[in-house]
């Protein structure tokens, strides 16, 4: 019996993580496999709730799980508070207790959504590259970090800072799962102008040897959002620190044309991950049924994978997705502006039903 933490959050969190669930449930019914779910609150809802992003309930609930699905957290309504009391440091705070240093992100096009891409076909068709983002460390939890006034008038400051271990095991996993695809691992770094991507840049490169199958370049951050609109299939695996690769990631999720459709999984060396989609809580459309919950869906794929040790089920979810896609069905994100082409517009549970009814292990 595996056990799970649902964490919906905020927004359309509400909406995607109970019909991405009633997935996994039917997938895991046809598969014979076993799980337990539970509930819990984190973000904004658990502010309202409890008055904590993060209540102490939530963190031992995730402590006691094999993996969490988390459907998002922030707004617009929670905008007013003190940095340390928002939505989203709950989140960090998942991040940070649990030790979940790697950020795995799925940049796939699908090839039913090709035109959904603002980029040429060429550029995007067939693209599957892996961007790793080191999630615990750099400029989100360095110290010192902070307001202050100077000179008489205000100064705000972070602190960009890396460990030897924490470069070493982040490329490990990088290199890993390099060896696993297509071998070929592009660190990212700004080595040129920063002092803790010099010694970024000297770690890595000092694993390589290790890792003889897998073919190793570095390129400047710059560069890379560059090359990731101009040629993005000449990326694999990308590995890089958690600040470039916030940013990265969007830049590459929006390749395939909509951030409602690209999963990611959070893992440590060990124990519990965490599953989310790319996308935000966008409470603009939160309540109306317009989310789309593929990249919950895709999530929990990806928690089968990588936590739950259910190979077969990832595989289903997968093959649904795809089947729904091919036969033209569409939420509203991914829908095709061209008259002529015959797609059928699905609302959140509309299209979480149909992945449901084509389910096959």
């Amino acid at each position: 019996m595996k056990k799970i933490l649902s964490l919906a959050g905020d927004g359309i969190g509400q909406e995607v993580v109970p019909v991405s669930l009633e997935v996994l449930k039917a997938v895991t019914q046809l598969a014979g496999r076993d799980v337990d779910i539970v509930y819990g609150l984190v973000g904004g809802d658990a502010i309202d709730q409890v008055g904590s992003p993060l209540p102490d309930e939530t963190l031992s609930l995730a402590r006691e799980s094999d993996a969490i699905l988390l459907g998002g957290v922030g707004g617009p309504k929670w905008d007013h508070l003190p940095t340390q009391e928002r939505p989203e440091r709950g989140l960090l705070g998942l991040r940070q207790s649990l030790g979940l240093y790697a950020n795995l992100r799925p940049a796939l096009v699908s090839p039913a959504l090709v035109d959904s891409s603002s980029l040429k076909h060429e550029i995007v068709n067939n693209l599957d590259i892996l961007i790793i983002r080191e999630l615990t460390g750099g400029i989100y939890f360095g110290e010192p970090r902070g307001t202050d006034v100077r000179n008489n008038e205000r100064v705000g400051f972070n602190t960009l800072i890396y460990s030897e271990s924490e470069v070493e095991r982040i490329a490990r996993t990088a290199f890993q799962l390099a060896e696993k695809r297509n071998g070929k691992l592009c660190s990212v770094d700004k080595a040129n102008v920063l002092e803790v991507s010099q010694l970024w840049r000297e770690v890595v490169e000092s694993l390589s040897s290790q890792y003889p199958t897998v073919e190793l370049s570095h390129m400047y951050v710059d560069n890379a959002a560059m090359q990731l609109v101009r040629n993005p299939k000449q990326f694999d695996v990308v590995v890089t620190g958690n600040m470039f690769g916030d940013i990265l990631s969007d830049v590459a999720a929006m390749l395939t044309g909509s951030l409602g459709m690209l999963p990611s999984a959070s893992l440590a060396g060990s124990g519990v991950g965490l599953f989310e989609p790319v996308h935000g809580t966008a409470p603009d459309i939160a309540g109306k049924n317009l989310a789309n919950p593929i990249a919950t869906i895709l999530s929990l794929a990806m928690m089968c994978k990588y936590s739950l040790d259910f190979p077969e089920c990832a595989d289903a979810i997968e093959n649904a997705v795809n089947a729904v896609l091919d036969e033209g069905f569409r939420s509203a994100d991914i829908a095709n502006s061209v008259e002529s082409k015959k797609e059928t517009i699905l609302g959140c549970v509309e299209m979480s039903e149909k992945i449901i009814s084509v389910l096959a292990v």
